[in-house]
């Protein structure tokens, strides 16, 4: 038991390299056919160097193909970069935790006697700790040398010949400077190797620099050797002269141009880089999913300088495409291109230009999944040719941290659509409950005192009568105000309240408001008073006479019999502010965060023993907010508490 716990924690991990020789494929299948007997996990791994940028369209075309071959068989596809292959895998083995590398036989066999150490001996220098397995080839015999493309026009040719002629006249100017001052010819053999090294900065090709370094051996031998102006010479030690200044200055140039070459590759390098953190930096600045697909589109445009389009999923189908850089959408209309996208999006798998399906297509085709649910599908412009490996890995890095921002924001999504249901689920069982108990007492009290009055009515004296009628008319009344606020509440989360706004006189509404008020306050002071008559709002008086209702209802609830109660209205700056104050106990700080929340309902007992719903101050916060004004509490000195709320003025216009 114990060393089958073991072998499972050690389990062996494959590697296979990817290269462009036609044989690479045959090395990819028969590790894929290891790691599926041995259960274990497998990698493929290209190493791309500085002169692949020169490789063949064939070769470049036969690495991806040998790339999707590996992704096909089950590997994860790795890209690494440098200058020297054997020691790049050995590092990448050693990271990753590689147990076995599988090479074909061409790796391992010598083919020239003074070749150098071949790419097996120099992995087990590096590594000799992985076991390598060298299978065996039917075209180990055949040489195959990795061509690079001849991109050299007659105006590129032209230029780099022109540099480098320019710079061979500035060193033999300057080395005939030198030696009319009386410099050593060793100084001047420097001048030229300086030149040389210029050279092959300068162009684009190692042959000017290799050109360069003949041509300065002859030069030198021409203008400074003895005879002068001849290529011959007397001194015996020319010889060797001429042979040391050719490799110095060759090898010295040939070093210049691969750092250059590596430099330029880091450079690219680094940028793809720095555009796959900032990628990762956008996403998470994104709020909703049109966001992410449009960061994700921006990014890739900028990192690949080709056209770039994305198609939402919704639905089941595909969105109106998102183009980058955002140009007219003809192409796009055409179906096939439209119907390739719509197989990404059902298969889940790549599709388009530069695949097996739908070759024919102008685009490549993309899933942003996160395993088998497909978010959006993206197109690639495949017009340039093929993604190199680097692109590629970049390109898949980026859509893997969309596929993932995507993810997270429809589990925030549907989190949040969870909470809304949940809290809209506990409102909804708080207020049947409050409404259960609330309607109990009254309805309760009505059917009792209608039924006394039935069943005894004769007997009963006209006073009596007169007191039952009032109970009830004032049950009934408390269910007529509460549901008109549930009729108000079931209106604003449905978006249907609508105010019917006119020029109000202030003194109006609050004339119409004391009519509703007094027989309600038989055991309260309640006042009213407005500093100018002529005081005009636009509002919709009916909704504001039940805000100062609600009000003042309020306080006639939490005060104790005898509180005085005022309404006052008065001109605040360009707003009319109506302050209704009273005498009671007060409100807490606590309070006050929360008493315009819905369903709030205080912590003070009420006198008949009737809960409220907490609907009243919510509506009235509803009612001035849409009116343009603000509603507030505030303490009273000494003691009590005074709710304020405003309303835009409107200006007098006399017309003479």
């Amino acid at each position: 038991m114990g060393k089958q716990n073991m072998d499972q924690e050690e389990k062996d991990h494959i590697l296979a390299c990817i290269s462009s020789s036609p044989s690479n494929a045959r090395i990819i299948r028969t590790a894929a056919r290891m790691a599926r007997a041995f259960d274990s996990q497998f990698t493929a791994l290209f190493v791309e160097t500085p002169d692949f940028s020169f490789a063949t369209e064939e070769n470049k075309k036969r690495v991806e193909e040998n790339c999707r071959l590996a992704e096909r068989l089950g590997a994860n596809i790795e890209t690494v970069y440098g200058d020297d292959i054997p020691f790049q895998i050995a590092e990448f083995a050693r990271i990753s935790g590689i147990t076995q590398i599988v090479l074909g036989q061409s790796a391992a066999t010598h083919k020239y006697l003074l070749q150098k150490q071949t790419l097996t001996q120099q992995l087990l220098s590096y590594a000799p700790e992985i076991d390598i397995h060298i299978i065996p080839d039917t075209l180990a015999d055949t040489t195959y040398h990795p061509k690079k493309v001849r991109q050299y026009s007659k105006d590129k040719i032209l230029k780099n010949t022109v540099k480098s002629v320019l710079i061979l006249l500035g060193a033999s100017a300057l080395s005939l400077l030198f030696h009319e001052i009386g410099f050593t010819r060793p100084n001047i053999i420097m001048v030229y190797i300086l030149g040389v090294l210029l050279t092959s900065i300068a162009t684009s090709h190692r042959a000017y620099s290799l050109i360069s370094s003949i041509a300065s051996v002859f030069i030198f031998n021409y203008l400074f050797t003895e005879p002068r102006f001849t290529l011959a010479a007397y001194e015996t030690g020319y010889p060797v002269t001429f042979v040391i200044m050719f490799l110095t200055a060759y090898i010295t140039g040939t070093f210049a141009i691969r750092y250059k070459e590596q430099a330029r590759q880091s450079a690219k390098i680094a940028h793809r880089t720095k555009i796959l953190f900032d990628t990762d930096q956008l996403l998470s600045k994104t709020e909703n999913k049109e966001e992410i697909l449009h960061t994700t589109g921006q990014q890739i445009e900028k990192m690949l300088g080709r056209s770039i389009v994305i198609f939402d999923h919704v639905g089941g189908e595909l969105s109106e495409p998102m183009l980058f850089p955002e140009r007219e959408a003809a192409f796009y209309e055409i179906e096939k291109e439209r119907q390739v996208a719509q197989w990404v999006l059902h298969h889940n798998h790549a599709a388009g230009a530069k695949t097996e399906r739908f070759s024919d297509a102008r685009y490549r085709y993309l899933a942003i999944r996160v395993n088998q649910r497909v978010y959006a599908v993206i197109g690639i412009d495949a017009r340039d040719g093929a993604l190199d490996a680097s692109e590629n890995s970049i390109l898949l890095s980026i859509l893997g941290e969309t596929a993932l921002a995507l993810e997270n924001e429809k589990n925030a999504r549907e989190k949040e659509a969870a909470a809304v249901l949940a809290e809209s689920e506990q409102l909804r069982a708080n207020l049947l409950r409050s409404i259960s108990h609330d309607l109990r007492t009254p309805l309760t009290t009505i059917s009792g005192n209608a039924d006394n009055l039935l069943q005894n009515g004769s007997s009963i004296d006209e006073e009596t009568k007169r007191l039952i009628y009032a109970d009830i008319y004032e049950d009934s009344m408390w269910l007529i105000n509460l549901v008109e606020n549930l009729l108000y509440s079931t209106r604003i989360e449905e978006g249907r309240m609508s105010l019917n706004t006119s020029l109000e006189l202030v003194s109006e509404i609050m004339e119409e408001t004391m009519r509703h008020i007094r027989p309600k306050a038989k055991h309260h002071v309640v006042t009213a008073s407005c500093e100018d008559d002529i005081l005009l709002v636009m509002a919709d008086a009916r909704l504001i006479v039940q805000v100062i209702i609600n009000l003042v209802d309020n306080a006639l609830k939490y005060t104790p019999e005898g509180s005085s109660i005022s309404i006052h209205a008065a001109k605040c700056g360009e707003m009319a502010e109506i302050q209704i104050a009273d005498n009671g106990h007060g409100i807490s700080d606590f309070e006050k965060e929360r008493i315009f929340d819905k369903f709030y309902c205080g912590e003070h007992e009420i006198a008949d023993n009737r809960r409220s719903l907490g609907l009243g101050l919510y509506l009235c916060k509803v009612i001035i907010e849409a009116h343009g004004g603000e509603i507030c509490v505030t303490d009273n000195q000494p003691h009590g508490a005074v709710f304020r709320f405003t309303l835009p003025l409107e200006e007098v216009r006399v017309y003479e």
